[in-house]
C-alpha cells in the first residue's frame, strides 16, 4: 500500500466564534487525559460520486461542523483552557494504491496508521499553541473505496465526543440544513481544574516501547459472544454479563496467564475500565457533549488471589467496579482528589455503542472501523457492523502476543490472524 498526499490545507469554521465563547475551559478530566490524539478510521464502500464533488462537499460541511465544535478549531492556550480563535483544523486528502478490502482484512496497525493525518503519539506532553487540535485525512483508494480518518487531541475530546463530531459532520454533509444539538457543556463546575504541574504523563507513551508492541484485531462474532456470555455467567459472582464484561473477562484472564508465565514474579492485580459518565451524573450531562466526561474505574484484587480467579469471578470484579460509578461516588472521588495509581494492570476502553457506524456522509454507512491506536496492555473494543459482535484491538509485547493467541479461551472464541 502506498499513500500519496494530494492536498493539505487548514479549514476554518464557516462562521466566526462569538467573542463571549473565545475561551473553552478545561476540566480536571481534560487535564488528566493522556497526551495523545485519539484516532478513528471509517472505511466506506465504493460510490459513484466523483472525486471533486465528494471533496468539495466534505470540505464545506467540515467548516460548517466546526462552527458548532469551535474548540476543535482552536489552539491550546495553557493547562487550563483552549483559545477558540478559529485558527482552523487540518484537512488532508490522499490517493492510496491497492485494494481497500485487503487493508481491512489484514488489519495491519502500521498500514492503518499510514491513513491517519498525524501520528497519535505526541512527542511532547502537551500541544504547542501552533498545533491543531483536530486533523482529518480523506483517503481515496484506487479501487473506489474511501477511508476517512480523524485525529482529535485527547484534552478536548474522549471517544464519545469524537463519535459525536463524526456523526454530526456526516449529517451536515448529507443535509447542510441539518440542525445540531448544543455540544458545548461547561464541566468545570463538576470537575474543577487543578494545578497538576507535579502530576506528569510525559512517559505515558514511549516511542522506544511502541516498537516492541504488537497490536492485533480479535473478532468475536455475535454467536461466539452469546456463547461466551453464557459461559462467563455460569457462577456465583455474576449471572448475566454484558457483551463487554464477558469479552473483557476472557481477555483479562488470558493476559494474566501470559504475564505469570512470561514475567517471573509479576502478576496483573488490577484492570482499569474507561466509564462514560454522561448518563451516570445527576442531572445527566447531554450525551453529545464534547470534552472528557469519563472516569477510570479500577477493579483490583490481591496478587495472592490471581491464580484462583476464573472468568466468572473476574466478571464480577469488573462489573462491581463499573456499577459503583454513580453520581455520589464520582463527586466524592473528585472532592478527595483521588486520581489513580499506575499499578500493574490491564486496561479496557469500550467504544461499543458509540455512533461511528451511523456516520453516513451520503454514500452509505461505514463497513468497518479501526482505532489505529497502539498502547501496551490496552484493549479497545468496537462493535461489529451488525451490532452483535465485538472487535477487540489488543496491544501486547511481541512475546506476550504469541502466548496470548495460544490461550484456549482466545483460540476458541475469537477469529484472528496468528503470528508467524
Amino acid at each position: 500500500m502506498e499513500v500519496q498526499i494530494i492536498s493539505k490545507e487548514i479549514l476554518k469554521p464557516s462562521s466566526s466564534t462569538p467573542q463571549h465563547r473565545s475561551t473553552y475551559k478545561l476540566s480536571v478530566l481534560d487535564q488528566l487525559a493522556p497526551p495523545l490524539y485519539i484516532p478513528i478510521i471509517l472505511f466506506y464502500s465504493p460510490h459513484c460520486e466523483n472525486f471533486c464533488k465528494k471533496s468539495d462537499r466534505l470540505k464545506e460541511s467540515f467548516s460548517r461542523t466546526l462552527t458548532h465544535f469551535y474548540p476543535f478549531a482552536g489552539r491550546v492556550k495553557d493547562d487550563f483552557s483552549i483559545d477558540c480563535n478559529d485558527d482552523g483544523a487540518a484537512f488532508i486528502e490522499a490517493r492510496v494504491s491497492g485494494y481497500m478490502s485487503m487493508v481491512i482484512e489484514q488489519a495491519d496497525i502500521n498500514e492503518h496508521q499510514q491513513l491517519l493525518p498525524c501520528s497519535p503519539y505526541a512527542k511532547i506532553s502537551k500541544l504547542s499553541t501552533d498545533q491543531v487540535t483536530l486533523a482529518v485525512q480523506v483517503n481515496y483508494f484506487n479501487c473506489g473505496g474511501m477511508a476517512i480518518s480523524i485525529c482529535i487531541w485527547h484534552a478536548v475530546a474522549d471517544g464519545s465526543a469524537l463519535a459525536t463530531f463524526v456523526k454530526s459532520w456526516a449529517a451536515i454533509t448529507r443535509d447542510p440544513n441539518n440542525v445540531l444539538d448544543e455540544v458545548i457543556y461547561d464541566c468545570t463546575t463538576l470537575f474543577p481544574p487543578q494545578d497538576l504541574s507535579s502530576f506528569s504523563l510525559h512517559n505515558f507513551v514511549k516511542e522506544e516501547v511502541l516498537s516492541e508492541i504488537v497490536t492485533k484485531r480479535f473478532l468475536f462474532d455475535g454467536s461466539k459472544v452469546a456463547a461466551l456470555r453464557d459461559e462467563v455467567g455460569n457462577g456465583p459472582s455474576l449471572v448475566r454479563p454484558t457483551r463487554f464484561i464477558a469479552v473483557s473477562s476472557l481477555i483479562l484472564s488470558a493476559m494474566m496467564t501470559v504475564t505469570r508465565e512470561n514475567e517471573a514474579g509479576q502478576q496483573i492485580s488490577a484492570a482499569t475500565i474507561a466509564v462514560d459518565l454522561r448518563r451516570r451524573l445527576k442531572p445527566p450531562v447531554p450525551e453529545q457533549s464534547i470534552g472528557n466526561i469519563f472516569q477510570v474505574a479500577i477493579a483490583n484484587w490481591p496478587e495472592s488471589e490471581s491464580n484462583a480467579l476464573n472468568y466468572n469471578s473476574l466478571a464480577g470484579k469488573l462489573d462491581e467496579s463499573i456499577r459503583k460509578m454513580n453520581d455520589e461516588y464520582i463527586r466524592k472521588f473528585h472532592a478527595g482528589g483521588g486520581y489513580f495509581n499506575f499499578i500493574k494492570r490491564a486496561s479496557f476502553s469500550s467504544w461499543c455503542k458509540f455512533p461511528f457506524y451511523e456516520a453516513d456522509f451520503g454514500w452509505g454507512k461505514p463497513i468497518r472501523l479501526s482505532p489505529a491506536l497502539q498502547l501496551n496492555r490496552v484493549a479497545i473494543f468496537l462493535d461489529t457492523a451488525d451490532g452483535e459482535g465485538i472487535e477487540a484491538w489488543i496491544s501486547l509485547s511481541k512475546e506476550d502476543m504469541v502466548m496470548f493467541e495460544q490461550h484456549p479461551g482466545i483460540f476458541t472464541h475469537a477469529s484472528f490472524s496468528p503470528s508467524i
